[in-house]
């Protein structure tokens, strides 16, 4: 609508300003004359007054309801005063000069301030819509005589009992009556990695079955009795929670609102006193008013904010709700996930121990061989290692899966095998001193260890976990050096929990927490008086990011947890969140320069129009008025662009 109204208003503006008196008196040019032409001016002022004005004279009626003055009111009071004496200069006070050509830009420039600051302006969420698309629409019915029939996953009842394939969507909750197989449940619970399904167990309605058997599943739970509905209540209820800041300009415009008032007023009775009511004491008044139009203050935040969130865009962050965006500077804790934010969210190798005459380099080669026909994560997990560290691969035969223990093939002439300590068990092999001692302090950090067999002898041990990130070093560090404090949340266990805030340096964390936990622990935290910002990438992040002061979704995470931020980092780079927080302190300062330079000059110009020098000869004219109030709409925008030589790097 500010867009639209603007363009419109903007073009209409031109014969206004080409017409104008005033204009042609400044810039030494004659306008070019017709019958009528002399209705130009004030015609297509009305026209700009009645469409791009009336817009503001409605929300102010709010403002003046609430009896909270502020931009609405501040503005809707200049248009008033500009348009009402323009119109009496016309048809009242002939032989005087009207400034309609101010009334216009007035309008043309709080359009746009506000067209640039509801872009900025986060739209409606769509993170409930993201939550619902994660259930299946349909699902495989067990009937009585054993076959499936296809049903709405709306019509299945508590105690249907439902096919689960490999790789298809959980359409409810409920529990596993037949079959083995994995689930990934990393949306909901945090889990890095894929949770074994037997017989009893409990799945959740949304997950994936990620393994390789079918599950036959009991419904438990349908409808709202969800844990995925519960998550949308949550993010519904931490929405609806969120209060509304008053901006800073809002509150320097309401100010700015009573000061012009009680400045006009006083400069009436002054003159009234002095002189007598008369045209004199009109022009003070309306001079006063006029040099309080908020040209400059209608476009102190919204310049700040559109470079803001173009250089914040140019550094990998997506605003999507600016009020977050100037929260940030504020922030007294950083609360991260842990998976998929602080860590890649997928197994990799991060420590090999070798028996003697093995060494790293030849393990991680010998078991790539063995695992290079095999799907599972952990194969993959030990294929990437050997990536990475550059090594030639073997050529290995005879393939084999052994079923929950681990795979088979021969390597270099020898019977080779890759798998965890149920291998072992079965093998009755013992483990080297040296790697016993690895495997117990790997169990100790969370971490799984695989161990390779090489003709019948445990040679390696593979060390496996949840990735951290490269960048999440420096960024806890960047973090404590600005004075916030860093904290971590994860669905995972205690022990992988403490591994990786040790190996960090974070103050704080909680671990085996589910969704509801998450939302509990950002609710206590903001309760307490501190700030908070809650960076993560699930679905179980969405009530926490949502009900955090600034929600900080990672990019490749999921649409509700993007739907749910504030702030997206594209890159999904934590480093991101350092960046952010400095662009956020920087724009902060530069608003409050710009407030400085909207509303400062008054100082010195309200008096002047208030005409305190004029028994020295000294009167400031409406017009004159109105040309150092769009000179301070120049330095405003000048200084808004100096923002963009901030450093941000990290």
């Amino acid at each position: 609508m500010f867009r639209r109204r603007f363009w419109v208003c903007l073009v209409l503006s031109v014969p206004v300003l080409y017409f104008s008196e005033f204009v042609q008196l400044t810039l030494g040019y004659t306008a070019i004359r017709f019958p009528g032409s002399e209705w130009v001016t004030p015609v297509f002022a009305v026209i700009v007054f009645a469409y791009g004005g009336v817009p503001f004279l409605s929300m102010a009626r709010v403002e003046f309801e609430n009896r909270q003055p502020a931009m609405m009111m501040l503005i809707s009071l200049a248009i008033t005063v500009a348009f009402v004496y323009s119109i009496a200069a016309v048809f009242v006070l002939p032989g005087t000069m009207g400034f309609f050509w101010e009334l216009v830009t007035l309008i043309d420039v709080m359009l746009l301030g506000h067209w640039m600051e509801m872009r900025s302006v986060r739209q409606a969420s769509g993170a409930l819509d993201e939550l619902a698309r994660l259930m299946p629409d349909t699902a495989e019915r067990i009937t009585d005589d054993g076959t499936t029939d296809e049903v709405p996953v709306a019509d299945l009842q508590v105690g249907d009992r439902v096919l689960v394939r490999p790789g298809a969507s959980i359409p409810a909750d409920g529990t596993v009556e037949d079959g083995e197989s994995s689930a990934d449940e990393a949306m909901i619970t945090g889990e890095s990695r894929p949770v074994g399904k037997h017989p009893g167990d409990d799945v959740i309605g949304g997950t994936v079955n990620s393994g390789d058997g079918s599950l036959r599943v009991r419904v438990g739970a349908t409808g709202d009795e969800t844990a995925l509905a519960g998550i949308v209540r949550l993010v519904e209820e931490a929405q609806g929670s969120k209060s509304g800041t008053q901006l800073l300009a809002d509150r320097a415009a309401g100010w700015l609102f009573y000061v012009a008032l009680g400045v006009a007023a006083v400069t009436a009775v002054a003159w009234i006193l002095a002189t007598g009511f008369g045209l004199d004491v009109v022009e003070r008044v309306v001079t006063v008013l006029v040099i309080a139009c908020p040209h400059a203050l209608g476009l102190a935040v919204p310049l700040v904010v559109a470079i803001t969130t173009s250089m914040a865009a140019t550094n990998g962050v997506l605003v999507r709700d600016r009020t977050a965006m100037e929260d940030a500077r504020n922030l007294d804790i950083v609360m991260f996930d842990k998976t998929g934010t602080l860590t890649e969210g997928k197994q990799g190798v991060v420590d090999v121990e070798t028996a003697d005459g093995w060494d790293d380099r030849r393990a991680s080669a010998v078991a790539a061989a063995v695992e290079a026909d095999s799907e599972h994560p952990i194969a993959e997990a030990v294929r990437r290692h050997t990536n990475d560290e550059d090594v030639s691969i073997p050529t290995a035969s005879d393939f084999e899966n052994i079923k929950g223990r681990g795979v088979r093939a021969t390597v270099e002439t020898r019977e080779t095998i890759v798998g965890g300590p149920n291998l072992l068990d079965s093998l009755d092999a013992a483990l080297p001193e040296n790697i016993s001692d690895f495997a117990r302090t790997a169990g100790e950090k969370g971490q799984t260890v695989v161990y390779l067999v090489s003709d019948g002898n445990v040679v390696a041990g593979f060390a496996l976990a949840d990735v951290v990130r490269e960048a999440s070093k420096r960024t806890v560090d960047a973090l404590h050096g600005m004075g916030i404090e860093v904290a971590m949340l994860t669905g995972d266990s205690e022990a992988v929990a403490r591994s990786v805030a040790d190996e960090l340096g974070i103050d704080t964390y909680f671990a085996e927490v589910l969704p509801e936990e998450k939302d509990e622990r950002v609710t206590d935290l903001t309760a307490g008086g501190e700030r908070v910002a809650m960076v993560g990438d699930g679905v179980n992040d969405a009530p926490a990011l949502t009900r955090a002061d600034v929600g900080i979704a990672i990019g490749s995470g999921t649409d509700v947890a993007i739907e749910s931020a504030d702030i997206v980092l594209v890159e999904n780079d934590p480093l991101d969140v350092v960046k952010l927080i400095r662009l956020s302190r920087a724009s902060y300062r530069k608003m409050q320069e710009n407030l400085v330079w909207a509303t400062g000059y008054n100082v010195f110009a309200l008096p002047l129009a208030a005409g305190v020098l004029a028994p020295l000869g000294i009167l400031l004219s409406p017009a004159v008025g109105a040309v150092l109030m769009s000179a301070s709409t120049v330095i405003v925008a000048i200084n808004a662009r100096r923002l963009q030589g901030a450093d941000l790097s990290v």
